[in-house]
């Protein structure tokens, strides 16, 4: 492979061929599966002066002749980056179909659209007359290697991909998006300057060195509570929300760029703007109404990366100074750490241990989000593989608070420490009524 890339190249280019050949065999062993037609086929923009690869834009340089090429050095630096991604592929995000996500997306300036792009490959699939016209890749990546399908009720089909590729492919449409804003931006420019020329917006567009991802329009800032005590249901109706929102940084992983506000719905303030994996990462996954299915994420959130979040929660001045959690999320914790020593096990030959926990975790409550003190908690196991568990705990909301509070002194003292009436100048007066979910998709989290 290599002869063929140094046979194409000239002062470092290489054809649009040579490129598709070299990202390829370079991200032959990457965890996250990529495409071998990433220059050539669609959506890829070589004519429109760059090509996403990951997270990166390559700018493309156009020659004599309306032939593309592009630096060798670009595709061999995207490539490296996306090697490093480490992937999960039991940790899965929903990517839909959600209500609305064509009305949601219609204000996007990215051509990317990549959940929008999904869905409608998905829905038109077995369409023959698309059978020759299907995306073959987003991003360079292959993502139909790992979409995952599943179906509930035998209805309703959902489709999830690992949260490692949403929040690149989060990533890639956000760097799109700045790429082309300074591009219109030095069009602009130009056409200010001097008599607008095709080899002269050629020049402006197809120039590295100004649109490297590395080099935004705009960097993202980190954010720094500036929404702090902020109600979302204000917040929310405000025009340019929207566009604030997508100039901050992600608050829990400070990388990815923020996409919605996350709030608490038990008193309605703004918590943080979260990125989409963030944001599904926290959601408890909602049976129906008052039950949650205890899955494997809520280890991250309780153990591997606790302090994280429980700061993040307590965001909320409510839930602050109550020193506990909005009722899912105490519920969830109720059954996942308060309740662990209560699952069974049953033997498991394929386990280093021997053992395995029995069956699906599941909690639900009694009550409201209006009155959660008169709540009770029931964790019970389902699918268990002998039959003979049900139920394993009946847990008052207020013996849930105060075993979550003693929890959270021995574990993330300094969060704890932050927490209580006596320590918040910022304690609300009155508690604030339940803030309905007015975002698109059902995104918000509680």
């Amino acid at each position: 492979m290599s002869e063929r890339v140094t046979a194409n190249r000239a002062d470092g280019l290489i054809t649009l061929g040579a490129a598709d050949a070299l990202w390829a065999g370079l991200t032959a062993d990457s965890a996250v599966p990529t495409a071998s037609a990433a220059f050539t086929r669609c959506p890829a923009r070589a004519q429109a002066g760059y090509v996403l690869l990951g997270g990166r834009v390559v700018a493309t340089v156009t020659a004599g002749g309306g032939r593309c090429s592009v630096p060798e050095a670009e595709v061999r630096r995207a490539a490296t980056e996306l090697n490093s991604v480490e992937m999960d592929r039991r940790d899965l995000v929903r990517i839909g179909p959600f209500r609305d996500g064509a009305q949601r997306e219609h204000h996007e300036e990215t051509p990317l659209r990549w959940r929008r792009r999904i869905a409608r490959e998905l829905q038109e699939r077995d369409d023959p007359e698309r059978a020759d016209g299907r995306l073959c890749h987003l991003a360079g990546i292959d993502w139909q290697r790992i979409l995952v399908e599943q179906t509930r009720d035998g209805a309703q089909r959902t489709w999830w991909l690992p949260r490692a590729v949403v929040r690149l492919l989060d990533v890639a449409e956000h760097t799109e998006t700045r790429w082309l804003r300074a591009a219109r931006t030095r069009q602009a420019r130009a056409t200010v300057a001097e008599p607008p020329s095709p080899h002269r917006q050629a020049r402006t567009v197809d120039a590295p060195q100004t649109t490297s991802p590395d080099r935004p329009a705009v960097p993202l800032r980190p954010y720094n509570e500036e929404l702090k005590g902020h109600l979302y249901s204000v917040l929310s109706r405000k025009p340019g929300t929207s566009r604030k929102v997508a100039g901050w940084a992600c608050a829990v992983c400070r990388t990815a760029p923020a996409a919605v506000l996350d709030h608490c719905h038990e008193h309605g303030y703004v918590r943080a703007p979260l990125c989409h994996s963030c944001n599904t990462q926290e959601r408890p996954d909602h049976l129906y109404s008052n039950h949650i299915r205890v899955a494997d994420h809520y280890r991250r959130l309780f153990h591997t990366h606790t302090a994280q979040w429980l700061r993040h929660w307590h965001r909320c001045p409510g839930c602050r100074a109550r020193t506990t959690l909005p009722l899912p999320h105490l519920a969830a914790w109720t059954a996942h750490t308060a309740c662990r020593s209560l699952r069974p096990t049953h033997r498991d030959p394929r386990s280093s241990r021997g053992r395995k926990p029995c069956g699906a975790l599941r909690v639900s409550w009694t009550g409201s989000h209006h009155a959660p003190g008169s709540c009770r908690f029931t964790v019970a196991v389902d699918l268990c593989p002998s039959g003979e568990h049900r139920v394993l705990a009946h847990v008052p909301y207020r013996e849930a608070a105060e075993r979550f509070r003693t929890w959270l002194a021995e574990t993330v003292p300094a969060v704890a420490a932050e927490a209580g009436p006596d320590r918040l100048d910022d304690l609300p007066t009155q508690i604030r009524p339940v803030i309905a979910d007015t975002s698109s998709e059902g995104q918000a989290l509680f």
